[in-house]
């Protein structure tokens, strides 16, 4: 099947979907939210808190798992925009793929809300809320800077190439160490794609290639979790290593002592917001205070779990 195809049937499925739900309830709005891909618990948590604030919000939700296929978010969009929804929050899997799909929304008069993900290459999207991941990186490699005063030799496992959030936590962490070389040397640098199991075979590699660094930092928890584990299988338990996005399994570490830190960026709180700004504007024009939101991540260590927005979550 080619992508014209797919993607014909994709948006035929979704219109049946869609359709089967408003029949139920069309005197309510319709919101569609999308994630790009509910493998990843990050996505799910953020999902549920879409989930949870547009009940709240008195609204029809419509959910669009993207499936790491920026084809398939694309079908979600455009099956969306045949029923007509009244909004769309969405965090896109490729802010450059996702482009055009965005911008057909905006200019069919859909009011788009981004989260986690920025796209900048489009204009009249109605607001961004998502975290500062530029500030998120560099609160993550001064975490590791503070924990070895004397210089360190690490390892830096980047998220997905084309990601919003990768690019801005690998810039976040430069700005802090390029200064630093001197002291802080990156000697094995590669993207594992925010995947665990791939982190674990990169991890592999690089302690194959380089032997044991002082420290990993992680552009996400499932690589940091994947890091852990190659780390542990060559009884290397004195490495740190830093992930990023505060899940309960790496919050779970981070108590134990496993996982020296990760940096928690509210998904959940921009989740909400997000569908916040949305529903005022489907409901009645209202334009938010800010186009920009960006909340200011911390880097949670033991002596402040109780900060982390899923420690509830932990068991």
């Amino acid at each position: 099947m080619n992508r014209r195809e797919f993607l014909m049937t994709s948006v035929a499925a979704g219109a049946m979907m869609l359709a089967a739900r408003s029949a139920f309830a069309d005197d309510k709005l319709t919101i569609l939210g999308s994630v790009p891909n509910l493998g990843f618990p990050f996505f799910v948590h953020m999902l549920n808190e879409i989930k949870a604030e547009a009940q709240a919000q008195g609204v029809n939700l419509t959910e669009s798992d993207g499936q790491n296929s920026a084809t398939k978010q694309t079908a979600d969009i455009e099956a969306a925009l045949v029923q007509k929804v009244n909004a769309i929050v969405i965090s896109p899997l490729d802010v450059n793929a996702l482009a055009p799909a965005i911008e057909e929304a905006v200019k069919a008069g859909v009011p788009v809300v981004t989260i986690d993900r920025r796209v900048d290459g489009v204009q009249g999207i109605l607001a961004h809320v998502g975290a500062d991941n530029v500030k998120g990186g560099e609160a993550e490699a001064s975490a590791m800077v503070a924990a070895f005063p004397n210089g360190a030799k690490l390892f830096h496992l980047q998220g997905q190439p084309g990601a919003g959030p990768a690019i801005d936590r690998n810039k976040g962490v430069h700005n802090v160490l390029d200064p630093l070389k001197d002291k802080y040397q990156i000697i094995f640098e590669q993207t594992a794609n925010f995947a665990r199991a791939e982190a674990l075979s990169v991890t592999e590699a690089g302690l194959a290639a380089n032997g044991k660094p002082d420290a990993i930092i992680c552009a996400n928890d499932d690589m940091a979790l994947g890091a852990l584990e190659a780390c542990a299988a060559r009884n290397f338990t004195d490495v740190k290593i830093y992930g990023f996005d505060a899940l309960p399994e790496a919050l779970v570490a981070v108590r134990d002592g496993k996982l020296a830190g990760t940096v928690e960026q509210f998904p959940g709180q921009q989740s909400r917001t997000a569908v916040q700004i949305a529903v005022a504007y489907a409901k009645n024009k209202t334009e938010p205070k800010e186009k920009l939101v960006l909340l200011t991540p911390i880097v949670i260590g033991k002596d402040n779990l109780d900060k982390a927005e899923r420690l509830s979550e932990t068991k």
